[in-house]
């Protein structure tokens, strides 16, 4: 069966159909968060640093690490953030950037194997990213889109994603170093996006042999009780095939799903990650006493 290895300077992590999930986390990333984007703008990473703590101490098993601010200079900041997070943090992490520039800054100062994400199906993409992979050795992120969009046929959406693979095979990229993303849609906008992504999911699984990812939390855009909808998402695609997710791994409802989800896969042998996470301390160790209770005397 496939198996992606990625690593850290510290630490080698798998992606694959018989190994446990693997949680990306997705927090350093300041779209959507002014805050970070400023404080990354002036060059203060403690924000980056104390989320890249967070998300491993949550159950990360991988950071997603991007960069993506308007008019800053993306190359540097995402190459320094990169250092800082491998200085404090022994996982490895996901390169994400849509400029090639980025990429390949992020690529020349890491320490192991990362993960790149992304390339497209699109034409002009293929030919910068896939090279660049090559050059580094890394795995690579394929999303299931190209230049008509992104297709709401789950069946076209394989095609784009075997069109990727096929080209990085032709750049000496092997099969199991392409994570292919099929692209969750809001289930709330399309009803049966969820069955499609699972259908997609299972063919990716079974006819390309790759694995996938995703932005788990796509689907619950726009609904109510979003982790709660998350939660059986992740549950049902690990059932589906899928392999790893880029999500938030503080949202604790999410990680139970994921972790529960494995023992029921057969990945979690004897339940042991399981019983560690959840076993209820002993009344003695809660009261800070493990000593056994004396014995009453015999009069």
């Amino acid at each position: 069966m496939s198996k992606t290895i990625v690593s850290s300077d510290k630490k080698e992590v798998i992606i694959g159909f018989e190994q446990p999930f693997c949680i990306i986390g997705e927090r350093i990333n300041p779209t959507g968060r002014k805050l970070m984007a400023e404080e990354m703008k002036k060059g203060d990473y403690t924000r980056v640093l104390s989320d890249a703590e967070a998300q491993v101490n949550a159950g990360a098993h991988m950071l997603d690490v991007n960069a993506g601010i308007p008019l800053a200079d993306e190359p540097a900041i995402l190459a320094k953030s990169i250092q800082l997070v491998q200085d404090i943090v022994d996982v490895p992490i996901s390169i994400d950037s849509s400029i090639v520039e980025a990429l390949e800054a992020g690529l020349s100062v890491y320490k192991g194997r990362p993960l790149v994400n992304s390339v497209t199906g699109e034409e002009e993409r293929l030919e910068v990213v896939l090279p660049l992979v090559k050059k580094y050795d890394a795995a690579v992120v394929a999303i299931s889109n190209d230049e008509t969009g992104i297709s709401e046929d789950p069946n076209i959406r394989f095609e784009v994603a075997k069109k990727i693979v096929e080209r990085a095979e032709d750049y000496g990229i092997k099969r199991e170093d392409v994570v292919v993303d099929p692209l969750v849609m809001p289930v709330g906008a399309i009803n049966s996006a969820g069955i499609g992504v699972f259908q997609l999911i299972k063919r990716l699984r079974d006819e390309l042999k790759v694995n996938t990812t995703c932005g788990a939390s796509n689907i619950s855009f726009g609904l109510p009780n979003r982790h709660g909808l998350n939660s059986s998402f992740l549950a049902m695609a690990m059932g589906a095939g899928m392999t790893s997710a880029i999500m938030n791994p503080l949202h604790s409802e999410e990680v139970t799903a994921i972790k529960g989800a494995d023992v029921m896969m057969g990945v979690d042998p004897e339940c042991r990650r399981w019983i560690k996470t959840f076993r209820e301390p002993s009344v003695e160790k809660e009261n800070g006493n493990n000593r056994s209770r004396p014995r009453r005397r015999r009069r």
